[in-house]
């Protein structure tokens, strides 16, 4: 059986993590070919004991730990596991998770030998394909190695047997040593300085413990080496100070990534492909993590609105004005929407440089529920499709806070539904703001306005309009003077 994914594993990197573990005794259950391969293979080495690890320091190991943890269930969920069932594997995986980071130590060696860090991205993009090696020739039983490394997983009957349930995770162990970090004083009493530094932006104490719980290398990143460089190129990007611990809270995984080598690359790719360069300030607020993706997430992104018909300067202002749609999975959320509004008769490729956003909203939680609610008004297919190309935005409304109580108000006024298909714009205006006393307006006068004339035009333009209805009305005889004059309409 194939071992290239284990052979390619320096020995040395692996030698102090397995330790101990390579002597076993004949009670032990027997190991399958794989595994006793590799572990008769690094037994046999002759390594003389020594690891990269012990050459780090605890704090920036422990930060390495975090983010291979990250990458480990990230990963496992993407092969349909669940939250739950990741949590468990990752809480049962020590060894695998250092030998991930020997991993790293081993393949960025001459990183490490001039003191320069890993940054998030780099961390990722190592590992995640040794990972993908290890599925392929693992398959089914991958879970099995990451929980019992180096040793052999458990006979397959044992797998059957309802799991005991743990103590205290080590997991939440770890998250509330991360966590403490955020509160330990130095001998001056003092917090520590990235901590001080947070707070200075406008971070408070939970905030920034709330933070570490998601994501506990957040406690790890040093100030001068990640956090602050971070921090005053956003600022110099124009993103207000206000806005920093909020960008932050979303994407702490910001703060782990290089300038030089990852954020101003991802930017530059990004503006190659159309995203307007004066426009990062509000694309960062807008989806923060927009530059924590991988070149290739983005070029899959890019590769899926050519071929829904987008030209390379629509899908620029896609990007700049929706960046979180680079976070959708294309086969699980892109495409099955995108059938689903070409089945109502869309052209999607118009829906997207109207309103991208769509394309991110749920069939069956939300698509699904909107149509329904048409078809049983009596809207034909066609109708809804005519709607949502031309006003984009529809099916992203809440069906009991927007659309139902505005059609309810709509069956009050003078139109027919016909309207509504020439003009779905109507559910996008505030029902008490504009759409009640505008129609107030044309009620009280006896007049008769197009829908969009009633909404779509600015207070101005809407009472010349107005007036010159009624004026209309009174050259017909429709009405007298008196009556423009109790209104504050009178002739010119």
């Amino acid at each position: 059986m194939k071992m290239e994914a284990l052979r390619s594993i320096h020995s040395s990197d692996l030698w102090s993590l397995c330790g101990r573990a390579f002597s076993f005794t004949r009670s032990q259950p027997a190991l399958p070919e794989k595994l006793f391969f590799c572990r008769a293979k690094f037994g046999d080495s002759g390594v003389n004991g020594s690891s990269s690890l012990r050459v780090v320091p605890s704090t920036l190991l422990a930060a390495e730990k975090e983010e291979a943890k990250a990458v480990l269930t990230l990963f496992l969920k993407k092969q349909g596991l669940s939250k739950g069932v990741a949590a468990r594997t990752i809480n049962k995986s020590d060894l695998f998770i250092d030998h991930l980071v020997s991993r790293l130590h081993s393949v960025h060696k001459s990183r490490y030998l001039v003191g320069r860090e890993l940054t998030t991205l780099e961390i990722r993009d190592a590992l995640t394909p040794y990972l993908e090696s290890l599925l392929e020739e693992y398959g089914n039983v991958l879970v099995d190695l990451v929980e019992n490394f180096p040793n052999a997983p458990p006979p397959a009957k044992q797998k059957a047997v309802a799991p005991v349930s743990p103590p205290v995770s080590t997991l939440d162990s770890k998250k509330l040593k991360a966590i403490s970090r955020v509160s330990e004083l130095d001998s001056s009493g003092d917090l520590r300085p990235q901590i001080l530094y947070l707070i200075e932006l406008g971070m408070d104490l939970e905030k920034i413990k709330l933070i570490t719980r998601r994501f506990p290398a957040f406690s790890y990143y040093s100030l001068e080496g990640k956090i602050k460089p971070v921090v005053e190129f956003l600022l110099d990007l124009g993103i207000p100070k206000a806005q920093i611990p909020t960008i932050l809270g979303k994407r702490p995984q910001l703060c782990g990534i290089s300038l030089s080598e990852n954020l101003i690359p991802t930017m530059t790719f990004l503006e190659n492909l159309g995203v307007d360069k004066t426009q990062w300030a509000k694309v960062i607020q807008r989806f923060p993590a927009v530059l924590t993706y991988s070149r290739q997430k983005v070029k899959q992104t890019v590769d899926f609105l050519y071929e829904m018909g987008l030209s390379a300067e629509s899908i620029g202002k896609v990007l700049t004005r929706c960046p979180n749609i680079i976070s959708y999975s294309i086969e699980e959320k892109l495409r099955p929407t995108a059938e689903y509004f070409r089945s109502l008769g869309v052209d999607v490729s118009v829906l997207l440089q109207r309103c991208p956003q769509s394309l991110g909203c749920s069939i069956e939680a939300n698509l699904k529920p909107v149509t329904e609610f048409f078809l049983e008004r009596g809207f034909t297919v066609e109708e809804i499709g005519t709607m949502i190309s031309r006003f984009g935005a529809l099916y992203t409304f809440s069906l009991t806070e927007n659309l139902i109580p505005k059609w309810e108000f709509f069956l009050t006024m003078d139109y027919d539904k016909s309207e509504l298909v020439k003009f779905p714009q109507y559910f996008g205006y505030s029902l008490e703001e504009r759409i009640k006393p505008r129609y107030a307006r044309v009620k009280v006068h006896g007049v008769k306005l197009l829908l969009n004339q009633v909404l779509s035009l600015s207070g101005s333009n809407f009472e010349n309009v107005l007036k010159k209805k009624i004026e209309k009305a009174l050259s017909d005889g429709g009405h007298e003077n008196g009556k423009l004059k109790k209104f504050g309409i009178g002739s010119t």
